[in-house]
């Protein structure tokens, strides 16, 4: 599992306006680029909740009465955390615009082969 801590350490939360022009400096297409991304930001997606569902299961107590349910404050600050990070869409934007994911089109590796 990845640590999304230090993938998201420097990216803002919010959503921002951008440049068309950046994203198809490299792919000279706008929908291969937004097709790029939202592959990137479903990835990051699965990624972030099997990151939060392991770290959760931690504090998982089998027990068969619902009154004996106790607050944690460990479970509720990672809970916080996640709730804070940024849209994986957003991680995914930010990767491809600073050039940090390696993509390749299916076409070409079948014509490759």
């Amino acid at each position: 599992m990845t640590d999304i801590k230090n993938k998201v350490q420097n990216i803002d939360a919010k959503a921002k306006s951008r440049d068309i022009h950046d994203f198809i400096k490299d792919t000279d297409n706008i929908y291969k680029a937004l097709s790029i991304i939202s592959s990137r930001a479903r990835q990051l997606n699965i990624d972030i909740k099997q990151e939060l569902h392991g770290k959760l299961e931690e504090f998982a107590v089998t027990s068969e009465t619902i009154e004996e349910i106790q607050e944690n404050k460990e479970q509720i600050e990672i809970s916080k955390f996640y709730e804070k990070l940024p849209n994986p869409t957003l991680i995914a934007t930010d990767e491809f615009l600073n050039g940090k994911l390696d993509y390749r089109q299916r076409h070409q590796e079948n014509k490759d082969a």
